[in-house]
């Protein structure tokens, strides 16, 4: 008498229905931490308090000729550049998990093999909410005239739909690097001549011409001018259309970079 042999039926990839819910568990998965860590969260409000301070209280008459009035040009700015500096953490969390071997035990699990990364990178947008409420509340408290509280959900929508984008940046270097520290390294390379040849601090037409050229494509520069003219006051809908096309273009050429080397990481 044979007997006969049952092969377990091959698992497919999950549904887009079945993807969204494991990237949503994944992202409360990094929520909790937060929760047993709260010192995270103190950290993520000092960075941005301190810089507000001093680029307003030390620079701002140079600049302005006033604080309150340099205050209403650079928070937009300091908004954006933060928003920036934070995704960096988004890839030394995932370059630090890799090395510790949690992907690997995901790797076991039927998920999404895009769900750990892209949990991580939603989980990180709760980060990118509270640093903008931090700074628009300090703000507000030094003199900072608000153009709406509608304009300032619509600005944190758009802060968060550009982080979300360029958080595939710093996936890619975590992916990539051989650990934290050059994580890091990799990232001040890119974000710091990026924030500081943009619009973030200065008005571009006080640069020289040839970094006025780059200033006005940069996509740091469209994002300052879209926070600034959505909290404050300036224009909105091309920093807006330029933000998003940026964004775009980002996630259409990191996203799927960043997923490759991840497979080959996991092989």
């Amino acid at each position: 008498m044979t007997a006969a042999t049952i092969e377990a039926p091959a698992l497919g990839r999950p549904g887009f229905g079945a993807t969204v819910s494991q990237i949503l568990s994944m992202a409360w998965r990094q929520m909790v931490r937060i929760k047993h860590n709260p010192f995270e969260l103190v950290d993520l409000s000092l960075s941005p308090i301190m810089f507000l301070l001093l680029f307003v209280y030390v620079f701002g008459g140079q600049m302005a000729g006033s604080t309150a009035d340099y205050l209403q040009y650079v928070l937009g700015g300091l908004i954006a550049q933060n928003a920036i500096f934070l995704t960096m953490y988004t890839g030394t969390g995932i370059n630090a998990d890799l090395r510790k071997g949690v992907y690997d035990r995901f790797r076991s699990l039927p998920i999404a093999r895009s769900a750990p990364l892209a949990g991580k990178i939603f989980a990180d947008m709760f980060k990118q909410v509270w640093s903008i409420l931090i700074m628009v509340g300090l703000g507000l408290l030094m003199g900072f005239e608000l153009r709406s509280i509608g304009y300032a959900v619509l600005a944190t929508v758009v802060l968060v739909v550009f982080a979300l984008a360029i958080s595939w940046v710093s996936v890619l270097m975590g992916v990539v690097a051989d650990s934290e520290e050059k994580v890091q390294i990799y990232a001040f390379v890119i974000i710091m001549p990026l924030t500081f040849t943009s619009s973030a601090f200065v008005d571009i037409n006080t640069m020289p011409g040839f970094m006025q050229a780059w200033a006005k494509v940069n996509p740091v520069t469209h994002l300052a001018d879209a926070m600034r003219g959505l909290l404050s006051a300036g224009p909105i809908a091309e920093p807006l259309m330029w933000t998003f096309a940026w964004a775009a273009v980002i996630l259409a050429v990191t996203a799927p970079l960043a997923m490759r080397a991840y497979r080959r990481k996991m092989v």
